[in-house]
């Protein structure tokens, strides 16, 4: 796992997390702008996942084994995206709330993705 990746990862999904809280506490739906900083996120974690997958082709393992670590990367994958469907479906404060929770979601599984790769 590339450490500035996760970070990355992490630090913008907890900017987009921010983000769309203050939104939700303004009673805001999410807005092309939100809609925009999910596709940044996604992107990154869409990076990390090739990254990934990637290391894991080239015979690198994982620390605590191959398939939860696909699967962490898998759901931190989604994670954003799934949020960002979701909050088309509530187009009230609570489609924001969803994403910002969607994204410390992601923040959380970088963190576990981190400690699974190991050191």
């Amino acid at each position: 796992m590339l450490d500035a990746l996760t970070v990355a990862v992490a630090v913008t999904a907890l900017a987009l997390a921010a983000w769309c809280g203050f939104a939700a506490y303004r009673d805001q739906p999410t807005k092309d702008w939100h809609f925009i900083g999910m596709a940044v996120v996604s992107v990154l974690a869409l990076g990390q996942l090739v990254v990934g997958i990637a290391q894991l082709a080239r015979g690198e393992k994982a620390h605590e084994g191959t398939a939860i670590f696909l699967a962490y990367l898998i759901g931190s994958f989604a994670a954003v995206p799934a949020a960002g469907f979701l909050s088309l479906a509530e187009r009230t404060r609570w489609g924001s709330a969803t994403v910002a929770a969607g994204a410390v979601v992601l923040a959380v599984l970088e963190v576990r993705l981190y400690d699974i790769w190991g050191r």
